[in-house]
């Protein structure tokens, strides 16, 4: 049976941290280790942690962020699989033994779905994306990078350790949309993808998530870091042993992200932001699907303060 290295940062989440580690204790496969990092919390995290020590690898270690306490546990991790769980989220009762075809297959990346839900676990949501056999990851990218939504989550997949470590592949430290700058070029990276029907992972809505209290600066800062992650991506891809028409839905997936984000901005960010788009010339990626979004295309391509109004 492969060991299954589950990695869970924590940071100030002591309302939700028991539900997720007995989730993944009372798991039935057997050959599995939870790597715990808390990351700096002052809250009593630490101390319901303190709950499962036996049961448990512990690291303790000064706040640096969601994606370097990642990489931590990427480091630590000695089995044959990784899987990331965040702490105030839980898993599904058996998700790792309905997991172990895939796993005994030796499957390079494992998909399965999530569910968005209530603090008090009732289902709000599944979310949807194609399910389909085992292939190629650039196959995988093409299958999703336009229907799946949530293809970016790096909490809905299994991971062989190897495609991690030999490809070096770390989250970006300091950059919010972490999983948004790398997953895509893990799953472009992987020989053989699947995508389960398995409904394996409860992504809990709170009251007082983060993404619903921020300061605009924080939200314009977010923005921001998918144009940096955008640039990462598509230098890195060009490197990569995959087809034009790959690199173009890379391309297509990216911007389609960005431009998704820009009502959240004031107009003069906003402006900002476009010319930042012009000048990468990512107004080409707009998927030319509809009467609107040609429309887009063009006025982006013509006039910044046209597509403000547009908008």
């Amino acid at each position: 049976m492969k060991k299954i290295s589950i990695i869970i940062p924590v940071y100030n989440t002591e309302k939700y941290i028991e539900r997720c580690l007995n989730s993944v204790i009372n798991q039935k496969y057997e050959n599995k280790e939870i790597i715990v990092i808390n990351d700096g919390s002052t809250d009593r995290s630490e101390e319901k942690i303190n709950k499962y020590i036996n049961q448990i690898t512990y690291i303790k270690k000064e706040n640096s962020g969601l994606s370097d306490t990642r990489n931590v546990g990427i480091e630590k991790a000695t089995g044959e699989y990784i899987m990331f769980i965040d702490s105030d989220d839980y898993i599904e009762e058996c998700l790792l033994d309905k997991l172990k075809p895939y796993i005994n297959q030796e499957i390079e990346m494992i998909k399965y779905k999530s569910r968005k839900v209530t603090e008090e676990g009732k289902e709000i949501q599944i979310m949807d994306g194609p399910v389909f056999e085992t292939t190629k990851g650039e196959e995988a990218f093409s299958k999703m990078c336009f229907t799946d939504q949530l293809m970016e989550t790096a909490c809905i997949y299994l991971y062989k350790t190897e495609l991690l470590k030999k490809n070096q592949f770390r989250f970006s430290k300091g950059l919010y949309h972490e999983d948004f700058g790398l997953i895509p070029l893990i799953i472009l990276k992987a020989e053989t993808f699947v995508s389960t029907g398995i409904c394996g992972y409860n992504y809990v809505q709170s009251s007082n998530s983060i993404t619903r209290n921020e300061d605009y600066q924080r939200t314009k800062r977010k923005v921001y870091d998918l144009l940096t992650h955008y640039d990462k991506i598509t230098e890195q891809i060009e490197r990569y042993d995959i087809k034009q028409e790959t690199k173009q839905d890379v391309r297509i997936f990216c911007t389609n992200a960005i431009l998704l984000r820009l009502n959240e901005l004031t107009k003069k960010d906003k402006k900002e932001l476009i010319q930042e788009i012009r000048k990468r010339k990512m107004q080409k990626n707009i998927i030319v699907r509809n009467p609107k979004q040609l429309l887009k295309r063009i006025i982006l391509e013509i006039s910044i303060p046209a597509y403000l109004k547009l908008r």
